[in-house]
């Protein structure tokens, strides 16, 4: 137990990645993004992944890993993390794991539960009321069938609503109430990070991010992304209002605007997950060398 894995975890935009560039420059190692959209290739600028720069400065694994064409879930993340991990351990004693989703660090640090399998049928009944009334209807049916999950999922994530869904239809049973909680033992020691900042802060980051992304070419990737829009990957926070927009529904400034909504919302969505830890200890981003000092206080 002498091999440590180091989580950052926090919302969206509150600088996950330099802290995580930061550590493994201090502690000589490598990064394993804990993203759900940043392992597919053709999703660059509205996932906000690492630069070039910050790729070359630090080795970074799970990151353009896989196309929006392959199936990748919560549990095929866990199988592929750990199977990192245990490879990354050999040459280095601290590892360091980055990103805002909440299921994904769980999976890796707690295990993922083995849930029912869905038929065929009822994946294709779901998805079939997903093309013809939209995911705020799904929404609001997991809302009202499972609001312990509701309150937690990322409800703009059509796949884990349809996810949860199946799990009713098929059981009768609630998604929330099928978990297990029963933690795996880890050959490692796991220590949790967590950022955090003032609301106002992180909304003025969040403006700012979107913004970013526009400039750097949002618009055009999502365009170029048209033929894959039917994919589970795509229906997203930055991609649907995208093609919202580009179906002629919306302005671009009233599709910028909701995207700096959503995103806002997810944030407090985050926040919200990751609060309900206590294993998670908090700082400020800027808070780089109290983090460090923390780190050697434990290891």
């Amino acid at each position: 137990m002498n091999k440590t894995l180091i989580i950052i975890a926090g919302p969206t935009a509150i600088g996950k990645t330099a802290l995580a560039i930061s550590l493994a420059e201090y502690f000589k190692t490598e990064i394993i993004s804990a993203d759900s959209r940043q392992f597919y290739r053709e999703m660059n600028i509205g996932t906000a992944k690492p630069s070039e720069a910050e790729l070359d400065a630090v080795k970074h694994h799970l990151i353009n890993s896989h196309s929006v064409l392959d199936q990748f879930n919560a549990g095929d993340f866990e199988k592929e993390s750990i199977e990192i991990i245990n490879k990354l351990f050999l040459d280095h004693d601290q590892v360091i794991m980055a990103g805002g989703s909440g299921l994904f660090i769980n999976a890796v640090s707690h295990g993922f539960d083995q849930l029912p399998v869905a038929s065929v049928e009822i994946r294709v009944h779901l998805n079939k009321i997903f093309e013809e009334k939209g995911i705020e209807f799904l929404q609001e049916w997991l809302k009202k069938v499972d609001p312990v999950y509701y309150e937690e999922v990322d409800i703009f994530n059509q796949q884990r609503i349809i996810r949860a869904l199946e799990v009713f239809e098929s059981t009768g049973k609630v998604f929330s109430s099928l978990r297990t909680n029963i933690k795996k033992q880890r050959p490692f020691n796991i220590v949790k990070i967590g950022l955090n900042t003032d609301r106002e802060k992180l909304y003025e980051r969040i403006n700012i991010r979107v913004d970013q992304m526009v400039n750097e070419g949002l618009i055009m990737e999502v365009e170029n992304l048209k033929p894959y829009r039917h994919l589970n990957p795509l229906n997203t926070v930055g991609y649907s209002e995208i093609f919202n927009y580009l179906d002629g529904n919306s302005s671009r400034e009233e599709a910028i605007e909701k995207i700096k909504q959503n995103t806002r919302r997810f944030a407090k969505r985050q926040i919200t997950w990751f609060k309900k830890s206590e294993d998670i200890k908090w700082f400020k981003p800027e808070e780089v060398e109290s983090i460090i000092h923390y780190l050697n206080s434990i290891l």
